[in-house]
């Protein structure tokens, strides 16, 4: 599935070997235990690969979108995380983390990254695409395209969040 959008970046499925890279990034970008562990991204990539899109810059991973797949889609399940409850064939698609590296943000990327897994999940016949943003990140997601749904029960890392949704 590599496909180039400009000559430096380029779009992928994950390897084994993306774990630490995909860790280090996630550790880099968010706030305490907001941040996925080694463990579940491991298990992301290898349970869901096809939900996982990874986005190098001139050869090197610099930022990544992980999901998971339900029928019944409740965002403060916590199990799902580690994709408990995941099945590939559901067609609501769950994103665990949208992540740039630090040192690459504030050039569009995150924006490129998410049109290209919207645009994944849509050739994949994906139905809904759901999310928990920060309320800072609501405006954002509402230009992406998804739709406010309500502020989250879950309190995942001690935070705030809110649930917001893609029609495909």
């Amino acid at each position: 599935m590599s496909s180039a959008v400009s000559d430096d970046l380029t779009f992928r499925p994950p390897t084994p070997e993306d774990a630490d890279r995909c860790y280090a990034i996630e550790i880099g970008a968010y706030e305490g235990d907001e941040a996925a562990t080694l463990a579940k991204i491991t298990t992301r990539i290898r349970e869901y690969p096809q939900g996982f899109l990874v986005m190098e810059h001139d050869g090197q991973v610099i930022g990544f979108i992980n999901s998971g797949c339900a029928h019944d889609v409740v965002m403060a399940d916590d199990a799902f995380k580690e994709l408990v409850g995941h099945d590939a064939a559901a067609p609501n698609v769950v994103i665990m983390s949208v992540v740039i590296d630090p040192a690459f943000q504030g050039r569009g990327y995150a924006t490129t990254l998410m049109r290209m897994f919207v645009e994944l999940m849509k050739a994949q016949g994906k139905k809904t695409i759901h999310l928990m943003c920060k309320e800072q990140h609501v405006e954002l997601y509402v230009r992406f395209g998804y739709r406010y749904v309500r502020p989250s029960e879950s309190d995942h890392g001690g935070m705030g969040w809110h649930e917001m949704i893609m029609e495909l």
